[in-house]
């Protein structure tokens, strides 16, 4: 379920909150061929299905900048913020990879909001806490602290 923040002072009332865990979303070759080519990375691991099944996973995994970057779309379905002109990711604090992510895996995104603090003039800095979890696994595939700007 989304948690939606009307405005600057409701965000910031947020602060702490844990705002859940998203639905599954299975990780496909193409998804992971698709980042490959985005970014010019086609390390083996990745992308040659052949080589992979031999190698230390067993299967191609996905990239973890793919993983990462799937708290984009997946922080969508926990928190919405209207009532502003903008948010923008202004970085991160820290980021793992403690699991690989294989091929065919499904994965979730959980978060909590953190520390919630002015930024200027109309502006709250809000950071927050993501873990992305694989169905199965004991250990999560990335932990990540960020940061994201909001202005009214």
């Amino acid at each position: 379920m989304t948690m939606t923040a009307n405005g600057l002072d409701e965000l910031k009332a947020l602060a702490g909150a844990d705002l859940g865990q998203t639905g599954w979303l299975e990780i496909t070759q193409q998804r992971i061929d698709t980042f490959a080519d985005a970014t010019g990375d086609h390390q083996w691991i990745h992308v040659d299905l052949e080589k992979a099944a031999a190698g230390p996973f067993g299967t191609t995994i996905a990239h973890g900048y793919l993983t990462l970057s799937l708290v984009i779309p997946l922080f969508s379905e926990l928190l919405e913020v209207k009532g502003v002109s903008m948010g923008i990711n202004y970085g991160l604090n820290k980021v793992r990879f403690p699991a690989t992510v294989p091929v065919g895996a499904k994965i979730r995104l959980a978060a909590r909001l953190g520390a919630i603090e002015d930024a200027g003039v109309n502006a709250v800095q809000a950071m927050v806490d993501f873990t992305i979890e694989v169905e199965g696994s004991e250990k999560p595939a990335c932990v990540a602290q960020a940061l994201y700007r909001y202005y009214s």
